[in-house]
């Protein structure tokens, strides 16, 4: 592990796999970690660049790295994959960002704050929120069209004893449904 420069570090739920080259490209590391051994092998290492693709929990890696002191750069997935040289697997996915990550010519993505991850969480969710809420307000409104139904309809008893909609359905779902401005 000595003379280690730069480091293409393939994250993932449990496994990781790590390729390591030094000054001149050539291959130091080539192993699997375990998510425990993770911290505790780049603790060993002496400071040096590290290259992630952003994907899920790539900013945490990110600032764990930077706290140990090595210099960390996350690069969109789309930028390594001209990198890989072979079938896609693992290590071929560290190599290319070992790869990538030493090109002058590399865009990287900033790594992310907790509070920055915080504020983008919740927008994604309330926009995740919203979209189901439209879809289940959709979905009501067919299963009500059904029956005849429908949103411009301005009494609903005089249409559930014409087209055979029991009342509880009519009573419980289209008053939610009608007043919602989706």
């Amino acid at each position: 592990m000595h003379g280690v420069t730069t480091i293409g570090f393939d994250i993932a739920k449990s496994v990781f796999q790590v390729h390591g080259i030094d000054a001149i490209g050539k291959v130091v590391i080539r192993r699997q970690l375990k998510r425990r051994y993770v911290l505790a092998f780049f603790e060993k290492l002496a400071p040096c660049l590290v290259g992630i693709e952003a994907c899920a929990s790539s900013h945490h890696w990110s600032r764990a790295l930077q706290a140990l002191g090595h210099t960390v750069r996350l690069m969109a997935p789309a930028y390594v994959k001209p990198y890989v040289k072979r079938q896609k697997n693992d290590a071929a996915d560290a190599e290319a960002i070992c790869e990538a990550v030493s090109r002058a010519n590399m865009r990287f993505v900033a790594t992310k704050t907790p509070e920055q991850q915080s504020c983008l969480m919740l927008h994604r969710t309330r926009h995740l929120l919203i979209r189901q809420q439209t879809a289940v307000i959709n979905a009501i409104r067919a299963h009500l069209a059904e029956f005849g139904v429908s949103r411009n309809c301005s009494t609903l008893p005089p249409l559930q004893a014409r087209n055979g909609c029991p009342r509880w359905l009519v009573l419980v779902l289209a008053p939610w449904v009608f007043s919602c401005d989706c």
